[in-house]
């Protein structure tokens, strides 16, 4: 159906329009993952103070003994999307849970699923996962300090109440690889990964002094496997943001590129209105000035 010249002008002004919002969607979530990558960055430098600190007691007290018990609560931690604009992010992670709860028996003892973000806690109701507890994303990097915390108060909250005080925990979200890739991966956080640790004890301790402590050894370790664990959820939360914002800057790029493919259709239409609206006047003119010839002239 041929469109009048005012409907494309109309149509390429909404279109004007709908590119500057992309274009800012663009640029936001381009530097809103700055943040997330320093604090990652940061919450690296602060875990390798924690291994130190584990290298430390392992110095002082020999190797840990890693081979606790068969840990009778499972959890499952996933970081999804909350803000939308990013693609099929959520449905990856939600893919990812429900391949690897086919490793459970799901009606003997279902694990614990512990969901960060209301839009993946709704892709996971769309696969049949319910989810014990949803928990709000951070809003800046500022936040991810609170979710972390928050999340290593309820695996507490769960191994407490577990019959034999052993749990194990499992992280799964996404996160960046080569070429601007994501991959969503998953991290066994409990039990403690021997590899990990490995290697400590044998270590010579470099420094004038021996290392040295007040506070009880199980106390001391309590603490370090505490910062451990919250050092690793603060890491993979950082990692989703990135990644989040990563997915979303890539959907803009497309929704930008349609944009620019449809204005240059709307451009090219309008010229071939203009040109066919000059073509008909200079038609109507012609036409007119060919009448007034034929037309007879009275006698003077």
């Amino acid at each position: 159906m041929a469109q009048t010249l005012e409907t494309l002008i109309r149509n390429t002004k909404t279109l004007d329009s709908i590119r500057g919002i992309v274009h800012t969607m663009k640029t936001l979530s381009a530097i809103n993952a700055r943040p997330y990558e320093h604090a990652a960055r940061s919450i690296d430098a602060y875990h390798a103070t924690v291994l130190q600190s584990f290298r430390a007691f392992i110095h002082r007290n020999g190797q840990l003994p890693l081979t606790g018990g068969i840990a009778h609560s499972q959890i499952i931690v996933a970081f999804g999307s909350d803000h939308g604009m990013c693609g099929s992010y959520n449905e990856i992670i939600a893919a990812k849970v429900s391949e690897h709860l086919v490793n459970f028996d799901l009606k003997k003892e279902p694990p614990h699923v512990l969901c960060v973000g209301a839009q993946l806690n709704d892709t996971f109701y769309g696969q049949n996962i319910w989810p014990e507890s949803v928990l709000l994303p951070p809003a800046s990097a500022e936040g991810i300090g609170r979710l972390a915390g928050e999340i290593v108060t309820r695996l507490d909250t769960i191994r407490q109440k577990s019959p034999v005080g052993e749990i194990a925990v499992t992280l799964i979200f996404t996160e960046q690889m080569a070429h601007s890739q994501q991959e969503p991966v998953i991290k066994e956080l409990l039990p403690l990964d021997p590899a990990l640790f490995g290697g400590l004890a044998d270590r010579p301790w470099v420094s004038r002094s021996l290392p040295n402590f007040t506070l009880p050894a199980t106390d001391l370790l309590s603490a370090l496997i505490r910062s451990h664990l919250f050092a690793s959820i603060f890491r993979a939360s950082a990692e989703a943001l990135v990644t989040e914002n990563a997915a979303r800057l890539t959907q803009m790029q497309h929704a930008e590129q349609s944009v620019d493919d449809r204005l240059e259709e709307l451009e090219s239409d309008m010229r071939m209105v203009r040109q066919t609206e000059i073509t008909n006047e200079l038609m109507d003119v012609i036409i007119g000035f060919e009448a007034l010839k034929k037309r007879p002239r009275k006698p003077v």
